[in-house]
This record gives C-alpha cells, sequence and structure tokens, in this order.
C-alpha cells in the first residue's frame, strides 16, 4: 500500500460512525462508573520517600495505553491508611486529568504488579458499573474518538485539564455484553501485532535520549576528545584561560564541602570553576520579568520555561508582553549568544540564545547566564545539560508543590572549563553525533505515527461494529433472543434499586 493510499485509508477509517450498530447504546460516561475519584499526597509531597505504598501519577502512564514504572514515588503507610479515596483496583482505567497529557488513558490489568496502590490528585479512578466490560471501555477511551470526546472537556490554559464534570460531558458507546468482549478480543488480537512494533519504536526513542546523555556524560570527562588533547598539547590551558579571561576568582573555593555531589575526575588540562565567575563583565546571573502581563501584538517577545527545552528553544509559542513592562527588567534583555535554564516550573530546560532573539527577555522562570563572549556556550550549555549538572542542580532543588532553583544556588553550580580550543572541537563533534541521533529520531518519530494511525484505524473499525459480528447478527443468524445494551443497562438499575430496597428493610428492622 503507497503513502497516498494509506493516507486515504487511515483518513476514513479513524472515525467512529454516528449511527450506532444494531443493539448498542450511546450514554454519558458519567451513567456506567460506579467510582470517579482521585487520590492524595501527603502535605510536603513525596519527594526522597524511598518505600511505601505506589502512587501513580500522569507521569507513570504511557502513550500506549499501559505504564511505566521506573521512577515509582510512593505515600507512607501510616498516611495509606488514612485515604478514602483513589485505591486502585484491578479493571480500573486510568485517566490523567491535567497538564499537558491530559486524557491520557491506561488500564489497570490482571498482571499490574502493585497491591496495593493508589492514585495522586492529577489521576483519576473510573471503575465501570457490573455489564460493562472494564476493556472495552479502556479501548474506546484510547482510540482517537474517546480522546476527542474527553479533551471537549478541557479547560484552562495549557496547564488546565478536566474535573469531574468531564464524565457527564463525555458519551460512550456500549454494546451487548457478550459483543463487548468479543470487541475486546479481537481488538487484542490485531492489536498484538501493532503494539510490539509501538513498543519497539518508544525502546528507540529511549535509547536514542540516553544516547544524547552518555555523549554529554563523554563531554564533562573530557573522554570524548582524548585524541585531540594527545595531539594538541601547544594549546592554552583550561587554567590558564580561565586565570586570563576571569581572574583568581574563578579558580578560588571550587572544592567545597557545601556541594551536594562530588566534583568528578576532569583532564589535567582543564579546570573547574563555578557559574557566577564566568560571566561577561556588567553582567549577571539573574532572572527576568515577574508578572508579563497580557500578550501585546508586536511586543516584546519574552521566553518562559515552556520556550526553553533540552538544548533548543521552541519558538512556536513565545509570548510578546508590553515594551514598557520588559524595559523595566533591562538587565535581561538578550543579545544572543547568553546559556537560558529553567529554574522554576518546568525544570531541566537549557539552551544558547540564537543571534536572531536580540533584544527579547526572559520571564521569572528561566535564569540568564551570560557567559564571556571568549567561551564557547555551547560547550557550556551541554555541561549543564549533563546528567552530572543535572543531579546537582536537583539536589539544590527548592518546594513542594512548585520547585525552583534559587539564583544563589545556580551561581554555585560547578563547571568544568576545558582550553577554549577544545571547548570548539567538543561542539564539534556533539554537533555531528547529534546530527546522527537527529536523523535516527525523525525515522522514529514518522513510524510512530503510522503505527498509532494503523492503531485509531482498528479501534475506529472496533466502534462502529465492524471488527465482529454484532451481537444482533449472531442472535438472528442462530434463531435467539440476545439482550441490547439498553436493556442490559436497565437490568443492572433495576437490579440495583431492589439490592437498595432490601438493604434500607434489613437496617430498619435492625
Amino acid at each position: 500500500m503507497n503513502n497516498d493510499r494509506t493516507e486515504k485509508f487511515f483518513e476514513s477509517h479513524t472515525t467512529i460512525d454516528s449511527n450506532l450498530p444494531e443493539g448498542w447504546v450511546e450514554i454519558t460516561l458519567s451513567q456506567i462508573l460506579q467510582v470517579l475519584e482521585s487520590g492524595s499526597r501527603p502535605k510536603g509531597g513525596v519527594r526522597g520517600i524511598k518505600e511505601g505504598v505506589p502512587s501513580i501519577g500522569g507521569e507513570h502512564i504511557n502513550e500506549n495505553g499501559g505504564f511505566r514504572f521506573d521512577k515509582i514515588k510512593f505515600v507512607p503507610h501510616n498516611f495509606f491508611k488514612k485515604m478514602t479515596y483513589g485505591h486502585i483496583q484491578t479493571g480500573d482505567v486510568l485517566i490523567v486529568k491535567d497538564g499537558a497529557t491530559t486524557g491520557k488513558v491506561a488500564l489497570v490489568r490482571e498482571d499490574f504488579p502493585y497491591n496495593p496502590a493508589v492514585v495522586n490528585e492529577h489521576v483519576f479512578i473510573c471503575r465501570p458499573i457490573e455489564g460493562v466490560y472494564p476493556p472495552f471501555l479502556f479501548h474506546f477511551l484510547f482510540s482517537k474518538e474517546g480522546q476527542d470526546r474527553i479533551l471537549e472537556n478541557f479547560r484552562g490554559s495549557a496547564q488546565g485539564g478536566i474535573n469531574q464534570s468531564f464524565a457527564p460531558g463525555t458519551t460512550v458507546p456500549l454494546a451487548p455484553l457478550a459483543e463487548q468482549k468479543r470487541i475486546v478480543a479481537k481488538a487484542d488480537e490485531v492489536l498484538k501485532r501493532v503494539n510490539p512494533v509501538r513498543e519497539r519504536l518508544d525502546r528507540v526513542s529511549m535509547i536514542l535520549k540516553r544516547f544524547r546523555q552518555a555523549v554529554l556524560a563523554a563531554v564533562c570527562s573530557g573522554r570524548l576528545t582524548a585524541d585531540w588533547r594527545n595531539e594538541n598539547s601547544r594549546f592554552e590551558s583550561g587554567q590558564d584561560a580561565l586565570l586570563r579571561i576571569c581572574g583568581n576568582k574563578a579558580l578560588s573555593n571550587v572544592a567545597s564541602d557545601e556541594d551536594p555531589i562530588e566534583l568528578s575526575e576532569i583532564p589535567e588540562e582543564w579546570v573547574w570553576s563555578r557559574c557566577q565567575y564566568l560571566c561577561e563583565p556588567e553582567r549577571i546571573i539573574t532572572y527576568g520579568v515577574i508578572k508579563l502581563g497580557p500578550a501585546v501584538k508586536n511586543g516584546v517577545g519574552t521566553l518562559r520555561s515552556s520556550d526553553v527545552r533540552w538544548l533548543y528553544i521552541d519558538k512556536d509559542h513565545i509570548k510578546c508582553i508590553s515594551p514598557e513592562i520588559a524595559a523595566e527588567y533591562y538587565r535581561t534583555f538578550l543579545k544572543g549568544g547568553e546559556i537560558l535554564i529553567t529554574v522554576r516550573g518546568s525544570l531541566g530546560g537549557v539552551a544558547v540564545v540564537p543571534k536572531e532573539m536580540a533584544g527579547y527577555n526572559i520571564s521569572r522562570e528561566v535564569a540568564l547566564l551570560p557567559l564571556h563572549p571568549e567561551f564557547d556556550p555551547q560547550f557550556f550549555s551541554y555541561a549543564i545539560a549533563s546528567i552530572w549538572s543535572q543531579n546537582w542542580l536537583s539536589e539544590v532543588t527548592k518546594g513542594v508543590a512548585y520547585t525552583g532553583i534559587n539564583i544563589r544556588d545556580l551561581k554555585q553550580l560547578p563547571l568544568p572549563v576545558p582550553p577554549i580550543a577544545e571547548q570548539y572541537e567538543i561542539v564539534r563533534r556533539v554537533e555531528a553525533m547529534f546530527k546522527l541521533a537527529d536523523a535516527v529520531e525523525k525515522r522514529v518519530a514518522a513510524a510512530t505515527v503510522r503505527a498509532e494511525k494503523l492503531t485509531r484505524a482498528i479501534l475506529a473499525k472496533a466502534f462502529r461494529g465492524e471488527l465482529v459480528p454484532t451481537e444482533a447478527e449472531l442472535a438472528r443468524r442462530e434463531g435467539r433472543s440476545y439482550e441490547p445494551a439498553s436493556e442490559l443497562l436497565a437490568r443492572i438499575k433495576s437490579e440495583r434499586d431492589a439490592k437498595q430496597v432490601s438493604q434500607k428493610v434489613h437496617s430498619n428492622r435492625n
């Protein structure tokens, strides 16, 4: 199947017809849930808690409807015993309720590895009533149509989300119970051929991420350019360059017992210094505009933490603010070539300012490192983005609900200083290796899109009643009656009402 024909196939097979198959009914999500709730975490958060009851957040739900457990978090046992909401059970459908991944879903299957376990305040537990097969509900909410219906209830900005009102605002198709199970069995059978592909693609993405970090680890240890140093010993050493450019203060008080992580070994031609000593004259490390105010057309572009990513700046959603407000923070007007570091909100962002962004400003969420022009800013951005530096910064991060890095601490971040000529050589080599990784990543992204479209097409076919014979068709073929979804729901409601009446009578007698 060529690409054009493939695209047409996907376009015509990824939507669900509003005309439901015979015996089906469309109903709101709230009408088929017995539980819709979130969990909680102790005051002060769960950071540093190494054992207890696993607490599942949005970061633990992956893009394939499953879980990632590599960075599991815990609530203490004594806190868990007091939790009245948020206890996970087999068959629960979990939905991320806020942030950039709002609507992401996962099914708690029999092989879920933790019991007991809870969700935190960022995840909904959706527990369907009897008569609704949990995997059927999960597959619909995971489908493109299901995701679209959930996100129609999104409220707020980019960091907004959904609240409990999303359930009555989200409609779902429901088939007869036996048909639900056949649909799930067939969908799982078909998706078994697609899901391993998606999982392998995910692993490639993780391998590329680890590869980039391994490259930066080699950069900061000097291993990447060991051969270069053997062949180029005539260049000014890192220590001599630092003394010439920044003076003796840049070498003093580098080794300190106050560092949260011990300094690693570096080549003898290199030297350690700290961020605050590497700045250009008359400029300092600081953060930017505290209150941005409303967006202003043709105003001053102002970079926020959401714009500063890992080694690049996302130019798609830059906010422009009033020139008058920006002028109050003249110290953080950008010239190009500075290093930006996220210090509030989304941490881990590090990037060099391109020359075309001269005249922009930054927000309070972003710190400015105005590197001395003799140093290579790209090299130092690699050093700050490396695992070692990020771990150092993580150790000094303050706050619970809203974490951040103090400028005072950032100034003390140790950085290795190689010979200036070696800095340029390091950047050349890293760019060449990252270019290869980027090319592989583009191919992986394209393959992932195709796999996702195939998954959507399969699920859309399932919820149009085209994946397996409907219960109505089978009943006619076999000359028997069947229970449509509407009658199934009516029966469940009647049985539930009768049970409640019986319990009330029993309670009155006692």
